[in-house]
């Protein structure tokens, strides 16, 4: 089972090129602040305008860098079924733990045609898989029910939940009549989330904030939901502000104010307003983060 805090990383780019000594210098230091596992290439490591050697780069790279101290949870999502079985391949040939799987975006399938989607990626490879379910980015979600379909394929193990509907665990857990794992995908609701049946949260926060999002983590595993609030609240101010503009150009910045990376992303993504730098500045400052 997967459990805690997971970083959702960022690619840092050095330029136009994937600064990768800054990549492994990152999954370094989230191993030092107790970050319980690491998710590269998903949405926040931008993988949509990475090519698909760079995306597999990466997935290497990590893997190498966290030499099996913590689960590495590999991004291998696409709408195209046949990218989407190569990046799993791969990732399971690179020594991934488990793979990251997102509902078809833009060709906006029925219900039916995710489940074939994901069951041809289960199909084609031998890992764990996680369902990514985010319908703010991908318009469809995957169903209550069809989640609960899936999970009754050996593999699908997980879902990582971005509906920000705080019933959807407990729905989903009286459907699926196995060891699976819920890990919510947005960090303003993780803690109520863990609260009604989830175990942990795939984080944009933990880019910036590692140790205390996985002390979060850990007193919801403990059932100290006292302590967790304690750090949802010191938090709060910076998940909010970390999405003021698109991601992940704040957490980016926020990274490169810690001194770890540059805060360059690609088009279409832009730099930080002067007032969203300010905001974080001061979020960064009220958490204790400093570089």
């Amino acid at each position: 089972m997967f459990k805690g805090s997971y970083v959702a990383l960022i690619t840092p780019f050095d330029g136009d090129r994937v600064d990768e000594d800054a990549l492994v210098r990152l999954v370094e230091w989230h191993i030092e602040q107790g970050t319980h596992g690491i998710v590269p290439v998903g949405t926040t490591g931008e993988s949509p305008t990475l090519s698909h050697d760079e995306h597999k780069r990466v997935v290497e790279l990590t893997v190498r860098a966290v030499a099996g101290r913590v689960p590495v949870i590999a991004g291998a999502g696409s709408n195209s079924v046949r990218e989407a079985i190569d990046f799993s391949i791969h990732a399971e040939q690179a020594g991934a733990d488990a793979l990251l799987h997102v509902a078809g975006y833009y060709n906006r399938p029925n219900q039916e045609g995710m489940y074939r989607h994901f069951e041809a990626v289960h199909d084609a490879c031998t890992l764990p898989i996680i369902i990514y379910n985010i319908p703010p980015r991908c318009v469809i979600g995957v169903d209550v029910d069809t989640l609960a379909r899936l999970a009754e394929l050996p593999r699908i193990v997980g879902v990582k939940d971005a509906t920000a509907d705080l019933s959807r665990p407990g729905k989903e857990r009286v459907r699926i009549d196995k060891p699976f794992t819920w890990l919510s995908g947005e960090d303003a609701t993780a803690v109520a989330y863990n609260a009604s049946g989830g175990q942990g949260c795939i984080s944009v926060t933990a880019n910036v904030a590692p140790a205390l999002c996985a002390k979060m983590q850990t007193a919801c595993l403990e059932g100290d939901f006292k302590a967790a609030l304690e750090y949802q609240d010191l938090l709060m101010p910076l998940h909010e502000a970390l999405f003021a503009e698109p991601s992940p150009a704040g957490a980016k910045y926020a990274v490169s104010r810690l001194g770890l990376c540059g805060e360059s992303c690609r088009l279409p993504i832009v730099p930080l307003s002067d007032a969203t730098r300010g905001r974080i500045d001061r979020a960064m400052e009220r958490a204790g983060l400093t570089g």
